[in-house]
């Protein structure tokens, strides 16, 4: 009986001379430095052009070098007959495109010598007589951008308001949306390229979290304004914006629109007054005109609601109570620390370009009581003024983002609590905007809380405004403004009532 010795799961017939570990660790120890005679030696029948589809087998990867490894043989060479068996390796190809691949050298027994039984697919496993394998240099394909819901946004038949989000998402990062190419393995047969071995060139995508069904309903609401309109929505909870909507289209007045908030602003300076002891139901007066530092401030319409309480004071939005009780009981530095609480003066990162909301230090108590109404130098944009929106819904400001929060270039910028008396008295407030306030007219729906805004700008005795409405309804904050558009009650408001409609 001939003598064999089984190992690995391999059974090596000893009547041969030498070992397949053997003839395999010559042919590609030979392989890895070039020595094409030395291979032949070890083959059972060698092409005639052995050497040169050896050489243009490298050369189609571009190929720096080669390094080959053995595995453990497998398979069974039998004890008598015609012995056939293979040893697996490994092969690492290093140049234009780093290519690893797992190989298998085939053996046959002649003349009582292990030889490769050489084919094609001696090189790679998927390589015949009509096929080959090279490195090409391919064009990445675009990062894609998605929705909240994982659909493809970057695309023409996507919102014009989303796709400027994603004009600034390129402009915020670069290099995820730089325009290069990678070096592809491929197999081509015929010419023909027929699979990508290695490679690729589709890139991570970027995920939005605007919420397609929001952003939509926030689309029909401005679909009838005549002038420069833009709504936000976000989520309070997190921060997510959920819709930017902007009409018409090339400026995103959303999120770098800088507009005086007017009476939205009041949000910010009732938070302040309650945190220095207001409440709700505190008799203050609300003369229809009043003196404050040297400048008559009058309410709308000049009205005259005489003494009523601090919440309807808001709820009718009286300028002349706002602007009185913000110079004889806060003062300037409170103001200002309090508007900073709501982001005011914080360079914001949501993940695009955007303005941060001013509140310049006043100079004198006419300007203070110009702040204290959203008026003056007071600026901020619709996206500013729904994060003021949301910490009310929420119980802290958290800075907006349109992106995964991992993804939010600048994250120094942390959620900040409110006050708890704070945050209640402002859920007592707001919602009476709406019962029984300035927006006591507009039909929105249950559980709807907010704060129009008519902010004058230009000069005259009856200078032209921006129309705001800023609120929240459950887990959703939302800020409209209309340019040019006249009173809040009037034009923002029914916009927003429509938004929310569009959402129950």
């Amino acid at each position: 009986m001939v003598p064999v010795l089984a190992a690995a799961g391999a059974v090596w017939a000893l009547r041969t001379t030498g070992s397949p570990e053997e003839v395999a660790d010559a042919y590609l120890s030979a392989w890895e430095g070039g020595a094409y005679a030395e291979m032949r030696e070890l083959v059972a029948d060698p092409p005639a052009d052995f050497e040169r589809i050896h050489r243009r087998f490298l050369a189609d990867l571009k190929a720096e070098r080669i390094a080959l490894e053995r595995h453990v043989p497998t398979g069974v060479f039998a004890a008598s007959g015609a012995s056939t068996g293979s040893v697996h390796f490994h092969a690492a190809v290093q140049g234009a495109a780093d290519f690893r691949y797992e190989g298998e050298l085939k053996f046959v027994e002649r003349d009582r010598t292990w030889k490769i039984d050489w084919s094609p697919a001696t090189l790679h496993p998927d390589l015949t007589a009509d096929r080959t394998i090279r490195a090409v240099r391919v064009k990445d394909e675009p990062t894609p951008v998605l929705a909240a819901d994982g659909t493809r946004v970057d695309t023409p038949d996507a919102p014009g308001s989303v796709q400027q989000l994603v004009e600034g998402l390129r402009e915020t990062y670069p290099d995820r949306f730089h325009e290069g190419a990678t070096n592809h393995v491929r197999l081509y047969e015929g010419g023909r390229p027929i699979e990508t071995l290695s490679g690729t060139s589709e890139k991570e995508p970027v995920r939005l979290t605007i919420d397609l069904k929001v952003h939509a309903a926030g689309a029909a609401a401005l679909e009838n304004v005549g002038k420069p309109a833009a709504l936000v929505a976000l989520r309070p909870s997190t921060g997510e914006v959920l819709a930017v909507v902007n009409k018409p289209g090339g400026f995103n007045r959303a999120l770098l629109g800088k507009y005086p908030p007017g009476s939205t602003f009041k949000v910010v300076t009732a938070a302040a007054l309650v945190a220095g002891g207001a409440e709700p139901d505190a008799q203050v007066s609300c003369p229809a005109q009043q003196n404050i530092g040297g400048f008559p401030f009058r309410n709308a319409g000049y009205k005259d609601f005489g003494t009523l309480s601090f919440r309807d004071a808001f709820a009718h939005s009286c300028n002349t109570t706002f602007g009185d009780l913000t110079v004889s009981r806060l003062g300037a530095g409170r103001l200002a620390e309090v508007a900073r609480s709501f982001g005011f003066g914080e360079k914001i990162a949501p993940g695009v370009p955007a303005v941060r909301a001013e509140f310049p230090a006043p100079k004198d108590d006419t300007d203070l009581a110009s702040a204290s109404i959203g008026q003056g130098r007071v600026l901020a944009s619709p996206l500013n003024m729904a994060s003021v929106a949301a910490a009310i819904s929420s119980g802290a400001w958290r800075p907006p983002r349109v992106v995964a929060e991992e993804m939010v270039p600048d994250r120094t910028l942390r959620p900040r609590p409110l006050e708890k008396d704070v945050v209640a008295a402002l859920r007592d407030l707001m919602p009476a905007v709406v019962t029984d306030g300035t927006a006591h007219a507009v039909r929105f729906p249950p559980g709807t809380a907010g704060k129009t805004g008519t902010a004058e700008y230009g000069s005259g005795e009856e200078p032209p405004s921006h129309a705001w409405f800023i609120g929240y309804r459950g887990d959703l904050a939302f800020a409209v403004v209309v340019e040019g558009g006249g009173a809040g009650a009037s034009v923002a408001a029914p916009i927003a009532a429509r938004f929310l409609r569009q959402l129950t």
